[in-house]
């Protein structure tokens, strides 16, 4: 069976993100080990109660892996939010609004009811999009 485990988003500034999913988020760290004779840092969060899944916060890349010109431009691209999205999910998205919104969250909208549930989004530091969802019970076979 193949299962998922991570996924990545790219990031800034590893401390700054690690701080973001940590303190202001409440995630867990699941792993953060450096390989010297790389100078590479794996560093990976994730929801407390899902020990299963987890975000790896990977710094943008520079030389050797991009060239400089390249490593700017993926900067820029993750700065506008075209790094990709994180999908939650939560079982009361008012409420999740309200918390994370004391904790420092700037919200791009406010909770919003969608025929599939309440929706509303936020970015990361670094720019990453996130959706926050509550899912609510509907008929698959209604159109």
């Amino acid at each position: 069976m193949i299962t998922v485990a991570n996924t990545q988003f790219w990031v800034h500034n590893q401390d700054e993100a690690l701080d973001f999913y940590t303190n202001t988020l409440g995630w867990e760290v699941r792993s953060d080990v450096t390989v010297e004779e790389w100078s590479f840092r794996w560093l990976s969060v994730g929801p407390v109660g899902q020990p299963s899944v987890g975000l790896v916060l990977m710094p943008v890349p520079g030389p050797p892996m991009l060239d400089e010109a390249d490593s700017q431009k993926l900067s820029e691209l993750v700065a506008k939010g075209m790094g990709g999205t994180l999908f939650l999910e939560t079982d009361d998205c008012e409420r999740s609004y309200r918390e994370l919104s004391a904790r420092g969250v700037k919200f791009n909208d406010p909770p919003t009811p969608q025929p599939y549930g309440i929706d509303t989004s936020f970015r990361d530091p670094s720019g990453n999009n996130i959706r926050l969802t509550q899912v609510l019970d509907f008929d698959l076979n209604r159109r």
